[in-house]
């Protein structure tokens, strides 16, 4: 019998590349393989649920008998960024893209966020690196009081600027006029970013955890809906309640870092009632993926791997632990983007079975398929249950 769910996204923590990587630039791919092979990294703990057990990866360093589940999901929607992962986690798959802007936005688009934001302009508007957006044209940002746009792979907008300049919130409010505008005038741009930065010189300019996002919400039924339906509580930790704008969400708790996020996870898996708690830990892939920061996502993998036996014996009898990601992003290729990859499925629980592999699954939904199933819910449309495999 479960009765709790606790789901954790290792946001970009990709397991190879998918048969249809090609379409997206990514074959070669592969986040954990990446890294394992350039590092001297040390996961134990998710060594022993199966990691390195799930197939098509190239480790030596199998498993004999896992305690846990294993496997891996392809992606069925057309993307690679966090929205529409989560939302495929969820159960829903977005049929059409959304669109990209590689050569940079639309200046009529920009002049009508400007005019509605009260800012003199923008600068920048290319595709890249935000880091290196923030030394390149950070200092030109605060001489001329205009925030800097920017782009990525993904279908994104984000738009940073100093926080002495403009305060944290107020950027907050000119993201939100920007999601109106793009909404209003059929851009059909997936996600606005709010990057905050501090710092004195180009040297030293670095975001801060004041980060938010701003989806487009038109993404249909989650299994979030289906438990707020049937009274359910979800409870979201770091970005979750962004990502699906608040909907079928009881209760929030925003994260600085992962470090944060894993505390803020582990104190409610030992105090409340939520039915569902649903983590993302962003600095993955913030920090470390689009940085192509390969020692820095080895430490961060190993840290979370650390604080894994302290979750696994916080959870009760009846719980159930989920970790997976949302795409990939392969700090070892040339590119600074998610990646086109499988996610891993790693299932545990006390009175789930040991040792089962899962294989290749045909979507994230299937995880989502697999809870509500468990919970004898409203099935979605999307999804496959593997709940007669595990329990």
């Amino acid at each position: 019998m479960i009765n709790r769910v606790v789901i954790i996204v290792l946001d970009s923590f990709g397991v190879g590349e998918t048969p249809d990587a090609i379409d997206y630039g990514d074959v070669g791919s592969n986040t954990l393989e990446g890294i394992y092979n350039n590092t001297k990294i040390n996961l134990p703990n998710m060594k022993k649920l199966g990691l390195y057990n799930i197939q098509g990866l190239s480790i030596p360093e199998k498993e004999e008998s896992p305690i846990g589940i294993f496997g891996k999901a392809a992606e069925k929607t057309k993307g690679k960024n966090s929205p529409v992962g989560h939302w495929e986690i969820a159960g829903f798959i977005k049929e059409e893209p959304f669109k990209t802007y590689y050569e940079g936005f639309p200046q009529e688009l920009l002049d009508e966020i400007a005019k509605r934001g009260k800012i003199p302009g923008f600068i920048c508007n290319k595709k890249g690196s935000g880091t290196d957006f923030l030394k390149q044209y950070g200092e030109e940002s605060l001489e001329k009081n205009m925030p800097i746009v920017y782009t990525s792979a993904d279908s994104v907008l984000q738009i940073a600027m100093h926080e002495d300049i403009m305060p944290a919130e107020k950027l907050h409010e000119l993201c939100q006029i920007a999601r109106n505008t793009i909404d209003e005038l059929g851009y059909g741009i997936g996600t606005v970013i709010a990057r905050p930065f501090i710092g004195t010189c180009a040297e030293d300019f670095k975001r801060t955890y004041n980060r938010k996002d701003y989806e487009a919400e038109d993404f249909g039924r989650t299994m979030l809906d289906v438990f707020q339906d049937n009274n359910k509580k979800v409870l979201a930790i770091g970005k979750i309640e962004d990502l699906f704008t608040g909907r079928g969400i009881n209760r929030s708790i925003h994260t600085s870092g992962n470090e944060d996020g894993i505390e803020k996870t582990l104190e409610a898996i030992k105090n409340s009632n939520e039915d569902l708690i649903f983590t993302n830990l962003v600095d993955f892939d913030m920090l470390y993926g689009h940085r192509n920061n390969i020692e820095g996502y080895a430490k961060a993998l190993e840290y979370f791997d650390s604080k894994l036996p302290e979750i696994m014996d916080s959870l009760k009898e009846d719980d159930m632990l989920i970790l997976t990601a949302d795409h990939g992003n392969d700090p070892s290729t040339p590119s600074t983007d998610h990646s086109r990859e499988y996610i891993p499925i790693l299932v545990y629980g006390k009175n789930l079975k040991q040792n089962v592999d899962l294989g290749i699954r045909k979507t994230y939904a299937d995880i989502s398929a697999t809870i509500l199933d468990i919970f004898e819910m409203e099935k979605l449309e999307n999804g496959t249950s593997f709940k007669n495999e595990i329990m």
